[in-house]
């Protein structure tokens, strides 16, 4: 690996870092958050979901602006814009205030994602790229679920709203390392801001996503649940409609028709879909009914984190081999059992018995799937298309977790108790069976460059 490559991709793993981090590490908070400033289960699903919205809706038209503008100019504004946002979120007197800046914070992490892999295609290729994305999958990914173990920490010694100042610290060495960088290969085609999807794509997901989750405040025959519901499918539909006639849509269709693009994106719908709903759940029922402190919430989600940061980078390599097909089936599968055998997780807890055996397979699960699928999904399309692809990619997976958060309060029955969350951790299973399914029927493995390569130098 060049100096250059080493830094592209340590860029991309801390600008993406901050992102994923941001998405998880609220999850411990949100008792301590709900105890100060009130509102209980509604709020704590709004932290979170509205984060999600603006960084599931606004991801698409950040892929866009990575390939008209220039993926490092789009990554270095995020990356400012996620620093000023984050020092609101910090700040904030009240939890319609925090809500607020929580929606800014996702529309800035909108245009870290996108970017920061972008440049890891554009500068990788081969057998190298699939090893590149794979590290950056086990740092993004282990940014993800080890958030609860630095959140939890910083609520039991200091105070919750430390887990949104600390972003500055990785912000400031990315935007160093940033001048340090030689120019990285943009694509040569400079596509039309799509405005007009963007609001309809919003809209789309945010009036759905209210009506779900504020549905135990209002009967379903509610206005306030009818006209958001209904307004934001309309939207949806009105956004498909426009993104098929936009000559540069920020969600192209035409990618979907990709065999590997469309089915592992349907995949990614359940399998991340399930990762979010999971360990949202853990991380409150471990809290709120078993009596965990923050700290020890998160580090009882420490181990998929390990296994993660020990495998994902070889089964992405693995998978740069052998083609995405079998990881992206068999992992799902494990993950799911992984969750099922949580489903006897009592108010007494016994963690090493009803929890650690099933968090151990999940990360297991996890570190199979996620590099390969990365690469498996990306690998399928141009490189001069990678901005937009895997904002697609990351918008399916962000708006996946959004739905499935935003379903808690109905799966549960209102609450995460010993009755409700059984019901989550097998709808999570269920979600992940799924996306193993989908995986075997949908995906197929590459003609690898290795392979090729192999057969034209081979002796006769």
């Amino acid at each position: 690996m060049t100096r250059q490559q080493r830094l592209v991709l340590t860029i991309a793993i801390l600008s993406s870092f901050v992102a994923f981090l941001d998405g998880s590490v609220v999850n411990v908070a949100l008792p301590a958050m709900t105890k100060e400033l009130g509102g209980g289960l509604i709020v704590q699903q709004w932290v979170v979901d509205a984060y999600l919205i603006t960084l599931g809706s606004l991801i698409l038209l950040a892929g866009s602006l990575s390939d008209a503008f220039g993926r490092i100019r789009i990554l270095r504004i995020g990356l400012i814009g996620f620093g000023v946002t984050s020092i609101l979120c910090a700040v904030a007197p009240t939890a319609e205030v925090l809500i607020i800046a929580r929606l800014l914070q996702g529309g800035a992490a909108a245009l870290l994602v996108p970017s920061s892999l972008a440049i890891i295609i554009s500068t990788f290729s081969g057998v190298t790229q699939g090893k590149a994305i794979g590290t950056w999958t086990a740092w993004t990914g282990a940014a993800g679920i080890t958030g609860p173990l630095l959140g939890g920490v910083l609520v039991d010694t200091l105070s919750w709203r430390l887990i949104f100042a600390i972003n500055i610290i990785p912000i400031l060495v990315t935007l160093w390392l940033m001048m340090r960088t030689d120019r990285v290969p943009e694509p040569g085609h400079r596509p039309r801001i799509d405005v007009i999807g963007a609001v309809l794509g919003a809209v789309g997901l945010g009036g759905p996503v209210f009506a779900l989750i504020e549905q135990e405040r209002y009967s379903w025959s509610s206005p306030m649940l009818l006209v958001p519901l209904i307004g934001g499918v309309v939207s949806f539909v009105a956004f498909l409609w426009w993104e098929r006639r936009h000559p540069d849509p920020m969600l192209p269709l035409s990618l979907f028709r990709v065999r590997n693009f469309g089915y592992g994106n349907i995949a990614t719908v359940f399998i991340y879909g399930a990762l979010s709903l999971g360990f949202f759940a853990i991380a409150v029922f471990i809290q709120q009914t078993a009596g965990f402190s923050a700290t020890l919430a998160g580090i009882a989600t420490l181990p998929p984190t390990l296994v993660m940061l020990a495998l994902s980078s070889w089964f992405g390599k693995l998978a740069g081999k052998h083609g995405p097909r079998l990881f992206m089936t068999v992992g799902p599968i494990i993950a799911g059992v992984g969750f099922l055998l949580m489903m006897g997780a009592q108010q007494d807890l016994n963690y090493w018995v009803q929890l650690f055996p099933g968090i151990l397979l999940v990360g297991l699960g996890l570190a199979i799937t996620v590099a390969p699928l990365t690469a498996g999904i990306l690998g399928s399309i141009d490189p001069a298309h990678a901005g937009i692809g895997s904002a697609v990619n990351n918008a399916v997976s962000r708006v996946a977790g959004l739905v499935s958060i935003a379903l808690v309060g109905i799966i549960a029955g209102g609450a995460l108790g010993v009755d409700g969350f059984p019901r989550v951790v097998l709808a999570t299973a269920v979600f992940m069976f799924v996306g193993g399914v989908v995986s075997f029927v949908g995906i197929r493995n590459p003609r690898t460059a290795t392979a090729s390569e192999t057969t034209t130098s081979s002796p006769v």
